[in-house]
């Protein structure tokens, strides 16, 4: 299996993946990405920042443990998943998924797949910043509807 998972505090290149997912082959017909950005609303209408907090070691095998039920419900041959932890602002990239497929729907499909598990069942604890105080983000239930799709 091509699957490449990264967790980490600094930003990343948004073409994270993309290279390396395409290095040395011609197999591939279509690669799906997926990034998640930081709104400056949520819970609260005027969110200034986040933060992510992760449980190391069991948020990167979560992350490959979701890679690869993609892996086995679709053609895939590749999956990239970088995700940033601590403090961002609005407008930073929190996530990109990326994913390459012999076809487009199978990348799709298991990009579309992964995220609604990432946002159901990776260890990720999310703190907004807001003007009027901070709070930790609860799950939505839309989240979980999400994810009951697959």
């Amino acid at each position: 299996m091509n699957i490449g998972v990264k967790v980490q505090l600094a930003p990343f290149d948004m073409a994270y993946g993309y290279e390396d997912l395409l290095a040395q082959r011609t197999d591939v017909g279509a690669v799906v990405s997926f990034t998640g950005l930081v709104r400056d609303f949520n819970e609260s209408p005027e969110v200034t920042g986040l933060t992510l907090e992760h449980y190391p070691g069991m948020t990167e095998r979560t992350l490959e443990d979701i890679s690869e039920q993609a892996w086995q419900r679709w053609s895939l041959q590749g999956v990239r998943i970088i995700h940033r932890i601590g403090y961002m602002a609005p407008g930073d990239p929190i996530v990109r998924v990326s994913v390459a497929s012999v076809h487009r729907r199978d990348a799709f499909e298991a990009c579309d797949f992964i995220m609604d598990y990432l946002k159901t069942q990776a260890p990720f604890w999310k703190k907004e910043h807001a003007q009027k105080g901070d709070y930790w983000v609860k799950e939505r239930d839309t989240d979980q509807h999400d994810a009951s799709r697959w």
